[in-house]
């Protein structure tokens, strides 16, 4: 049996409403997730908000409610839009939950009680919106001589009592471990710029505050509340049955498990070097991976409430389709790197990639075998043309696989649609509207090789349009069962069975600009 696999996403911090880049990050995770259900894999799929720190009390106070009425009506539009999105996430946490404080306590004594942390005075530079703190050495000047985090964020000298984790005494096991597993993080460039920060020293890490009391209370200190990183990177050890569930966490958080963690690049440095430090200390053990994908840019800027161009994710899948938004981020942008968006570039894509490529060779294929085979399925007797044509099925089955499993949604697609284009020209040399006249049988060959293709490539198209996919296997009749990356001959037992393909619904309407995408 196959490793477990556990694979999360990076809790959204809830002072806002959801937008792109939250859906990016979480259609991504989902079709990963997806893709390894159908590998035959038992998934724990992870997502989820942070619900703590300064600055969702802060947001709280501004609109003169409580934090946890703050962070229950937020929590409400991600979950919204998780369902809208169609993501098949196992557990949606919330680290206001019970079972989340227990977790983030007994991490807390486990690093207690391995020498870890210790109580001390913080004087430093602090950003309330990435809550984080910063040396001095990565402070710059911004406009107006403003003290700016390397992220382009204000900070403010902080001073206050605060327990300590000694980040310091990890640095060389930290490098060691980026040594001894090169694939720990990923893409390489985040790898480098980590072991580069961490080779050029560290610090040890403020993690509890007295300035605020909207968190996880500190186990025997009155008065603290623990740093938002310590609690939330312990979200990941709840969901897996942490501290109670020993046979859940031997499930999916084992020694050696296959735990893949998707997060933005900004956030890369707290999972990759607080995080597996954390878990040293607790004696704990540590993801495989942590992959930082890069951000999502409106016709090339980044997104800024300032400048208005902040686009919400329910309002693109209303406009354009929950799977025309999924394909064209998944397609689009190269995961690791940064990519753009646009009302035009979606469209285009979608019109013709899934509508003219995809969706009209489903459509003219089966409305053929609906229309002159009464819907009767037709009968293989293969050529040489027709095996090879199935053979490019088989290398896409392959090498989808391949690019899935490396995490690579935007390379699987282009073998998928390498294959379509194969399909549509072989539908063209073959033509069986003309054979209809002159070779019935000829006809029928041509017609049941394409019927398979379609259903192979409806099939390997499942984590990425779900919907769609799901929706044109069911039209073609291919069974539940039969829907995964190891597929057994199914073609011959379905036409065995009688099955009858009644006429099919287009899948893909064309989408047309309006004024309001200008």
């Amino acid at each position: 049996m196959s490793t477990p696999f556990t694979i999360t996403t990076a809790i959204s911090y809830p002072n806002g409403r959801p937008h792109i880049g939250h859906a990016y990050e979480v259609i991504a995770t989902d079709a990963i997730a997806r893709f390894q259900r159908m590998m035959g894999r038992d998934v724990f799929f992870q997502t989820g908000t942070d619900e703590h720190g300064l600055k969702m009390a802060q947001t709280a106070r501004g609109r003169g409610i409580e934090p946890r009425e703050l962070a229950d009506e937020m929590a409400g539009y991600f979950k919204q839009m998780n369902e809208r999105l169609n993501i098949s996430h196992d557990r949606f946490i919330r680290t206001s939950e019970a079972d989340h404080h227990r977790a983030s306590q007994a991490i807390w004594q486990a690093m207690e009680a391995n020498g870890d942390l210790y109580l001390g005075r913080y004087e430093g530079w602090y950003s309330v919106r990435d809550e984080a703190f910063y040396d001095e050495k990565e402070i710059v000047e911004g406009e107006g001589g403003a003290k700016l985090s390397p992220q382009g964020t204000p900070v403010e000298w902080t001073v206050e009592e605060s327990w300590f984790f000694r980040l310091s005494a990890y640095q060389d096991r930290l490098l060691a471990l980026y040594e001894s597993q090169p694939d720990f993080i990923q893409p390489d460039s985040r790898r480098n710029e980590i072991m580069r920060f961490v080779e050029g020293g560290l610090s040890d890490l403020s993690v509890s505050r007295t300035s605020f009391d909207w968190g996880v209370k500190v186990p025997g200190a009155q008065g603290h509340v623990m740093y938002v990183w310590v609690d939330a990177l312990t979200n990941y050890l709840t969901g897996c049955g942490y501290p109670d569930d020993a046979d859940r966490m031997a499930r999916y958080w084992a020694e050696g498990g296959d735990i893949t963690h998707i997060i933005g690049k900004d956030i890369v440095r707290f999972h990759t070097v607080y995080w597996p430090a954390f878990l040293m200390s607790a004696k704990l053990p540590l993801p495989r991976q942590v992959f930082g994908h890069g951000f999502l840019l409106n016709r090339g800027e980044k997104m800024s409430k300032s400048v208005g161009n902040v686009a919400d994710p329910m309002e693109l899948a209303d406009r354009f389709g929950v799977d025309q938004l999924r394909y064209f981020l998944l397609s689009e942008v190269t995961f690791g790197n940064d990519g753009s968006y646009s009302a035009e570039a979606i469209v285009q894509r979608a019109n013709s990639d899934l509508g003219n490529a995809f969706g009209n060779l489903a459509q003219r294929t089966l409305s053929f075998i609906a229309k002159n085979l009464e819907g009767r399925l037709p009968e293989p007797n293969s050529n040489d043309d027709d095996a090879a044509l199935l053979d490019i099925i088989e290398d896409t089955r392959i090498n989808f696989r391949i690019a899935m499993g490396s995490l690579a949604p935007s390379q699987a697609i282009e073998h998928w649609m390498r294959a379509i284009f194969a399909c549509n020209q072989y539908i063209d040399a073959q033509a069986p509207w003309t054979l209809r006249k002159t070779d019935p049988k000829r006809m029928e060959a041509v017609l049941a090789t394409l019927y398979s293709a379609i259903g192979s490539l409806g099939v390997f198209a499942l984590p990425i349009i779900p919907a769609s996919a799901s929706a044109l296997l069911d039209q073609m009749g291919v069974p539940a069962d039969m829907r995964h990356y190891e597929q057994a001959p199914w073609y011959a037992a379905l036409r065995a069975s009688g099955f009858t393909l009644i006429q099919p619904k287009p899948l893909f309407p064309r989408l047309d600009l309006t004024e309001a995408d200008a």
